[in-house]
């Protein structure tokens, strides 16, 4: 309980660094001078070199020890907010948010993978699910205090905040995991091929990563512009963007609270069906012109969906290749985190041109379909 405590904690400052940009992205740019479009990369700064640096950070995990890498990633993350607070341009934000994902991204795929080396399997989807309620407290909460911060004291303020609370989860981890005690092997790129070379040669490898990816694209893709969208169905700003993104999360502590329960019923693989079926037919009641109350109930619906999901590919990765399970994990972030970069370049094109409704749809139709098209190739190749 200690180690997932400590572990909790790095996730929840990762998890809080990645939502605050997306509630103040109007903000952000009304105050540098660029489109929402253009302000909206500032997410894909964030994600896209969390996602790359997975292939690094993977073996690094492996090789150090992925507590040591807990700390060290703090720690750089730390010095990437102070610079996203204090940069005076759009480029040099854009620069602190590149390195605070970087190595934001040695975070929450290492504390999974020592939760994999630590939890027997049979109890390891309710250990995840308890670290990833830390996770999604910090999601609800940078969403949320963004939104709420922002258009009171300015969006540096919220990453100023966000920057001391890191360091303080920073000096926590520091003293804590250093306790923790793991074999060491020398780091070398030939290692980490073998490393990954191992993963790759499980057959549902390339299936758990296209999934994980696809989550990320169609269901958190769109998260940069839920300000504009809540705007077209009658909310105000940055604080219902907080509000909605919150509800999400909320979502996901529901989930948490019936994980257990909810294993017993209907199995991963169930979960896995109905997480997707939820996630995607809450998006389609966006695409309609409904009130924005009730599009923050539909993401409150998609993120309990979602989480079901997630956490189910969570565990399923921890068992890729036990050998090399940071290196598994790495690449499940990656390919996660791949997505989500991916979707905000791709659905601001979109939405230029076709508007919100007919993306909203078109996301919810074939997010309703991955699970089950999940589930079936997983088992065939596991069979």
């Amino acid at each position: 309980m200690r180690l997932i405590f400590l572990l909790g904690l790095a996730g929840f400052a990762s998890a809080f660094s990645l939502r605050t940009t997306d509630p103040m992205l109007t903000l952000i740019a009304d105050d540098l001078g660029v489109t929402v479009q253009q302000a909206a990369l500032l997410a894909s700064a964030y994600t896209l070199p969390y996602a790359l640096m997975q292939v690094v950070l993977g073996p690094v995990g492996d090789a150090i020890g992925k507590s040591r890498l807990v700390r060290l990633a703090l720690a750089v993350l730390t010095v990437g907010l102070v610079l996203s607070t204090i940069a005076p341009t759009y480029g040099t934000v854009m620069a602190g948010r590149i390195l605070a994902g970087a190595f934001a991204g040695g975070i929450i795929p290492a504390s999974m993978a020592l939760i994999g080396d630590r939890v027997p399997y049979e109890e390891r989807q309710i250990a995840i699910s308890r670290f990833l309620l830390a996770v999604i407290l910090g999601q609800m909460s940078g969403s949320a205090v963004s939104g709420a911060l922002a258009e009171t004291f300015g969006w540096r303020v919220v990453f100023g905040l966000s920057a001391g609370l890191t360091a303080l989860i920073c000096a926590a981890a520091l003293i804590g995991l250093s306790r923790e005690v793991e074999t060491r092997s020398p780091l070398s790129i030939a290692g980490a091929q073998r490393n990954y070379a191992t993963v790759l040669s499980n057959p549902a490898s390339l299936i758990v990563f296209a999934t994980v990816a696809a989550e990320g694209l169609l269901i958190f893709g769109i998260f940069p512009f839920v300000a504009p969208v809540l705007i077209e169905h009658g909310a105000a700003g940055a604080f219902q963007a907080g509000l909605t993104i919150a509800a999400f999360a909320i979502g996901g502590v529901v989930y948490s609270a019936v994980v257990r329960r909810l294993i017993a019923s209907l199995g991963q693989w169930g979960m896995m069906k109905a997480g997707g079926l939820a996630a995607g037919l809450s998006y389609l009641v966006i695409a309609f012109p409904v009130p924005w109350p009730v599009v923050s109930l539909a993401f409150l619906v998609a993120g309990f969906g979602f989480y079901m999901l997630h956490n189910t590919m969570q565990t399923q990765a921890t068992e890729l290749a036990p050998a090399a399970r940071g290196s598994a994990l790495a690449l499940f972030a990656s390919s996660f985190f791949i997505g989500q970069g991916i979707g905000p370049v791709l659905y601001g094109y979109v939405a230029i041109h076709t508007g919100f409704a007919p993306l909203f749809l078109g996301v919810g139709l074939l997010t309703a379909g991955l699970g089950f098209a999940s589930a079936r190739l997983i088992r065939r190749e596991q069979a």
